[in-house]
């Protein structure tokens, strides 16, 4: 399947765009580059493959989870003009 310029043109009034007519030809080519791949795509043997739900259905190995990295906070507190325990101070902008 290809597509032509009236499809395009039909496409983009669907779609609500604007295409200069400048980019016609070359939208025109990319979409059926992308039709061919889809047609290449659709005609690739498929039979004995099951459907799978879920990608994760598969054996997966999974990493525990662990934090490897140690909070900062103390520190650049300490580089703050003026900081309280937990938060920076800074002069009220807003009335």
């Amino acid at each position: 399947m290809s597509i032509n310029r009236k499809e395009l043109e039909e496409i983009a009034t669907l779609a609500q765009l604007h295409i200069p007519e400048q980019q016609v030809s070359q939208i025109t080519d990319s979409l059926n580059q992308v039709m061919g791949m889809i047609e290449h795509i659709n005609g690739a043997q498929t039979s004995g493959v099951e459907p799978m739900a879920h990608p994760h259905e598969g054996w997966q190995q999974w990493r525990e989870d662990v934090v490897t990295d140690q909070s900062h906070k103390t520190a650049l507190l300490k580089l703050a003009a003026h900081a309280d325990e937990d938060h920076y101070l800074v002069p009220k902008v807003i009335e």
